[in-house]
């Protein structure tokens, strides 16, 4: 998620907002961070979520930056439209080309930057030709106003039908390489935080720690066995229901979650936070206007068949887009949310003894908070 923003001067005078991602350094962005309850982990605590690259490199950002037409092919040639165009700064792309080059190595991103690159540069031959062709028109146009001798006259129709030709001709080219920009462009990450460690679980940093870990004085049983010998989830039942890591919370376990919810919207209320329940199926545009591919083999979002809808992963989707498209006065800032949510993920390539129980599974339920604030301000309210 994150806010698109209009400059006067030297100062913000209003924000204009739409549901894109936040990670970069250069945009005004909300604040996003999770409590995950599992109310058998000894480790509940307030995180920042860590997502799959998100899909759009985004640097300066424009009031275009808004829903287009749905995926369609064309015939002649089959150009994917996308499904909404960002106002993506190519040039910052093109200048900082090694940076973002290393940025989308880092993040495992497929992401094709020569390509994207090739393109702009066609894009901004063709854009100047067609420049060049309209105001060769609009000049032909001008002379026709006047007083002119038959003979000329016909050469000016003439030169003005031949210009007519030949600029609908490039303007369909630049439609085309446009779209296809897009597609490709959107496909870069963001730049990642200079704080975010490069590598996987192993290369993790602990940066705080608050209080100190209990000693109980006995071993601590893993969550899977105190809830077999308690009687507090079903395995077994929810996979014949509804198949693998689903699960069924039972007796003291479904008030212990309510309780967890309960205890932590009060907790952040009382810090100025908006309490929100949200929408749980969201347009698959704003899906991936926040970052996220709704489409793929490896996609992390379930989608509705026969419908633009997608099941939500997260909350920050649904109030990403709370204020998409609208205009809120910096006086306003900061704006800050919590969302209470269940949350759904086909956590595809997901395997192994960290994914066991109430890990990693496909429905789940959290609390998120969110801010939206000014970009100087946005290290600050993540503490």
């Amino acid at each position: 998620m994150g806010l698109q923003c209009y400059f006067g001067g030297t100062t913000i005078q209003t924000l204009k907002l739409a549901a894109i991602p936040a990670s970069s350094r250069f945009i005004l962005k909300p604040i996003s961070k999770t409590l995950v309850l599992n109310p058998f982990s000894r480790h509940n605590y307030v995180i920042c979520p860590q997502r799959n690259p998100f899909k759009l490199l985004v640097r300066a950002l424009s009031s275009t930056a808004v829903q287009t037409a749905p995926i369609t092919e064309s015939l002649d040639n089959k150009v994917v439209k996308p499904q909404w165009k960002a106002a993506i700064d190519f040039k910052w792309i093109r200048d900082n080309k090694d940076a973002v080059a290393l940025n989308i190595k880092n993040r495992n991103s497929n992401a094709n930057l020569e390509l994207v690159l090739e393109l702009y540069e066609k894009m901004l031959a063709v854009q100047k030709e067609v420049e060049r062709l309209r105001a060769e028109r609009n000049a032909v146009a001008n002379k026709m106003k006047g007083k002119v001798e038959i003979s000329e006259r016909q050469k000016l129709i003439e030169e003005g039908k031949n210009l007519k030709e030949g600029l609908a001709t490039l303007e369909e080219d630049l439609v085309k390489l446009t779209d296809e920009l897009q597609l490709e462009a959107q496909c870069i990450p963001n730049l990642t935080h200079p704080l975010v460690p490069i590598g996987g679980e192993d290369s993790s940093t602990v940066r705080k720690m608050a209080g100190t870990p209990r000693d109980f004085g006995f071993p601590v049983r893993d969550h899977l066995q105190l809830g077999k010998e308690l009687d507090l989830f079903d395995f077994d039942a929810a996979a014949e229901v509804s198949g693998s890591k689903f699960y069924y919370l039972k007796n003291e376990a479904v008030m212990l979650e309510m309780a967890l919810v309960n205890w932590t919207l009060s907790e952040v209320m009382k810090k100025g936070f908006t309490p929100l329940t949200t929408p749980e199926l969201v347009r698959s545009s704003v899906v991936e206007k926040c970052g996220f591919q709704p489409r793929g083999d490896n996609t992390q979002v379930y989608s509705i068949e026969g419908s633009d809808q997608c099941l939500i992963g997260t909350a920050e989707i649904p109030v990403g887009g709370i204020h998409m498209d609208t205009i809120l006065a910096e006086t306003q800032l900061p704006l800050k949310y919590v969302a209470y949510s269940h949350c759904f993920r086909t956590e595809a390539g997901a395997a192994g003894t960290a994914t066991r129980g109430l890990y990693r599974v496909h429905q789940f339920t959290k609390v998120e908070m969110f801010v939206l604030c000014r970009p100087e301000e946005s290290d600050s309210r993540g503490e």
